[in-house]
């Protein structure tokens, strides 16, 4: 790894941007502490791209698919207490006639 000053990378950014460029992390410093790293984008990308839903829901099916593909998996159980009862079916449809 390169290891350069905040004052010699502002003077030579480009020289060391090439650096990042061709693999080799650099490493900025002040007063002798690591600060930040320039690295390739591609390394970056690797590291930090965030997954699209369907990406991470993709490979949640692959992890998962003993579970999904049992016949007799029939989802969440739902507990009575948070499950709509009889009343709160009435309600809904006397609101639903309303409109």
């Amino acid at each position: 790894m390169c290891r350069a000053t905040i004052y010699d990378a502002r003077n030579n950014f480009s020289a060391l941007v090439k650096t990042a460029e061709n693999g080799e992390p650099v490493e900025l410093t002040r007063h002798d502490k690591p600060v930040a790293v320039i690295i390739k984008y591609e390394d970056y990308e690797k590291k930090f791209k965030k997954k699209s839903f369907f990406e991470r829901w993709e490979e949640t099916r692959k992890k998962y698919a003993d579970v999904f593909e049992d016949p007799t998996y029939e989802g969440l159980v739902i507990p009575k207490r948070e499950a709509p009862d009889e009343e709160y079916e009435k309600k809904m449809a006397k609101l639903w006639e309303e409109e």
